[in-house]
């Protein structure tokens, strides 16, 4: 046998194990990403429930039209509410990571709502779609909270973050209740940022091995990953909407918030913190951080 033909013969074997082997844990990883639950806090923060920050709470289990379980948090204005705004956090993560921003948030009289997306937490659901359901669950809990007659709703604002950041202006975009919307560190596409995710972890470029995963994972989770696309999604959005993002950002490349800029039909604001990664964004930026994100609410909402 020619050495050119046994390369070739270890390239299509090796073709066809990776690609056999990103059938079966590819959407895994993409649709089951790790869940972190109070116990993986408990390492890093002694901040796990709204208690620990002598906030008023009310814990809630709401169900999506599927009659998956959200595990929730209402924290209510102590006098009548400025308005409402709803954490949504990021891929693996849980409504745990809100709470330093949702005291800031009922300190200044609004009321907050925290929630588990669908398959993180100690909410329910096999599968995360990135957006594709979960936006749908985002309307559940402002449907849920329109009814509550002893809440003072006032005007919506949603605050994402990462994955959170991508549900919430596609929420935006069809929600004509949410007036406001600040995205953190956020995607593009679900096929850019996969294929991203991809040349991380195995270091192989290749769209077909995406299209595999992608194509299984619909299948999976009976869902359209191409209709998953924030920068699409962007242009319907008529709000008012603060992105923000770290230049050192390793997991979600900071060019996708301008694209997302870029893309937006406005009003719209764009800030780039120097030096950020994908979670300091609140230390890097400082109270700076802080201060424009109140702002962008106390303009927005009240």
């Amino acid at each position: 046998m020619s050495i050119l033909l046994a390369l070739i013969l270890f390239v299509v074997l090796f073709m066809l194990v990776v690609s056999m082997i990103l059938f079966v844990i590819g959407p895994i990883l993409l649709l089951q990403p790790q869940r972190r639950t109070i116990d993986y806090y408990r390492k890093y923060t002694s901040i796990l429930h709204p208690s620990d920050l002598g906030l008023p709470y009310e814990e809630l289990n709401l169900k999506t039209a599927e009659g998956i379980d959200l595990s929730c948090w209402l924290i209510k204005a102590l006098r009548k509410a400025k308005g409402t705004i709803l954490y949504l956090h990021g891929v693996s993560e849980s409504k745990i990571v809100g709470l330093p921003l949702a005291k800031k948030f009922h300190e200044r009289g609004y009321n907050v709502f925290l929630y588990d997306s669908r398959r993180h937490g100690n909410s329910g659901g096999s599968y995360c779609t990135y957006g594709f359901y979960e936006k749908h669950d985002t309307t559940t809990v402002i449907n849920y909270l329109m009814k509550r007659s002893d809440v003072h709703v006032g005007k919506i604002g949603l605050l994402g973050v990462s994955m959170g950041a991508a549900i919430a202006i596609q929420v935006a975009a069809m929600d004509n209740r949410v007036v406001a919307v600040v995205a953190e560190s956020g995607f593009a596409t679900l096929r850019t940022i996969f294929d991203d995710y991809q040349k991380r972890m195995i270091k192989l470029p290749w769209h077909y091995l995406r299209n595999i995963v992608i194509k299984r994972s619909e299948h999976l989770a009976h869902f359209k990953a191409s209709a998953v696309s924030p920068l699409d999604a962007v242009k319907d959005v008529h709000v008012p909407l603060f992105i923000l993002h770290g230049t050192a950002d390793s997991l979600i490349k900071y060019t996708y918030s301008e694209m997302l800029y870029d893309n937006a039909a406005g009003p719209k604001e764009l800030w780039l913190i120097p030096g950020a990664k994908h979670d300091d964004m609140a230390t890097k930026g400082g109270r700076e951080y802080e201060r424009r994100i109140l702002e962008f609410f106390e303009k927005s909402l009240t």
